[in-house]
């Protein structure tokens, strides 16, 4: 069978619930997993799954920041055995087991921390979160390592040369520097696999994110590519395909993220 998993960093689930009619219709998921839905679990606006034939949900979150959630037409059952990663308790990841054609997917779901605007371990303590969340994830992944597993998310790092609009100009900057990007593909390399960049060349341009500050986005083009699906490798052969939902840019009070969804058979 053909499972379609969607990523999305929705900048606030109940502004923004709306809008997820238009990624059913773009991208016809199965399973969608949401970043930064920015509400408590007892004010989660269950409602909208429904809305959208989506009966499954598991959802890890806090009031006015970060929060995941993973909503499915296949049952999900949680993953509690997982970090409580840097020791914050800040709802940055949330794990199922989804039952799908009668074997079992694990269904990772990050939200990384942006890290700041400075790129200095001295002078910046959210670059340090940054940096200490990706090295235990990749130590947990080595420890553990992964199987039957999609790990999607807003990453918050655009790893390769043309993952952003210019790579001279932005490795400096914070989501494109050396220990970033040298953090992220380490964490990668603990059995996953990049499912986007399966399908697109790492010599072509790629993004998901467009700043809120340009003023036409889409003329200036300055992206970023900060949201991923992996895959394990015993995965890639199943891949089918991907899809940038580009336009969700301009829909009505848009997020500064697009959707990113990914097609794969599972024997």
């Amino acid at each position: 069978m053909q499972i379609t998993i969607a990523t999305w960093n929705i900048n606030s689930l109940r502004l923004r619930q709306g809008l997820l009619h238009h990624l059913m219709d773009g991208l016809k998921p199965d399973i969608i997993c949401l970043q930064e839905t920015k509400v408590p679990d007892e004010l989660f606006p269950e409602s909208i799954a429904g809305a959208i034939g989506f009966p499954h949900v598991l959802k890890r979150g806090m009031k006015g920041y970060n929060g995941v959630a993973i909503l499915s037409c296949f049952p999900l059952t949680v993953v509690d055995d997982t970090p409580d990663w840097c020791e914050k308790n800040d709802c940055r990841h949330l794990a199922a087991q989804v039952t799908a054609n009668g074997a079992p997917l694990t269904v990772h779901n990050f939200y990384v921390p942006a890290g700041g605007d400075i790129p200095d371990r001295e002078q910046n303590p959210k670059f340090v979160h940054k940096l200490d969340f990706i090295e235990e994830a990749r130590a947990h992944f080595a420890a553990y390592p992964p199987s039957r597993a999609v790990l999607v998310g807003d990453l918050n790092i655009a790893p390769l040369e043309h993952d952003v609009w210019s790579h001279k100009q932005l490795l400096g900057i914070v989501s494109h520097t050396p220990p970033e990007t040298e953090g992220l593909n380490a964490w990668m390399a603990q059995g996953f696999v990049d499912a986007v960049r399966h399908f697109v060349p790492a010599d072509q341009k790629l993004y998901t994110w467009w700043s809120y500050r340009n003023r036409d986005w889409a003329a200036s083009n300055r992206g970023r590519r900060l949201d991923h699906v992996w895959v394990t490798k015993d995965l890639v052969s199943g891949l089918k395909g991907y899809k940038i939902l580009k336009e969700a840019r301009d829909w009505e009070q848009p997020s500064d993220h697009v959707p990113v969804g990914i097609t794969l058979t599972l024997d």
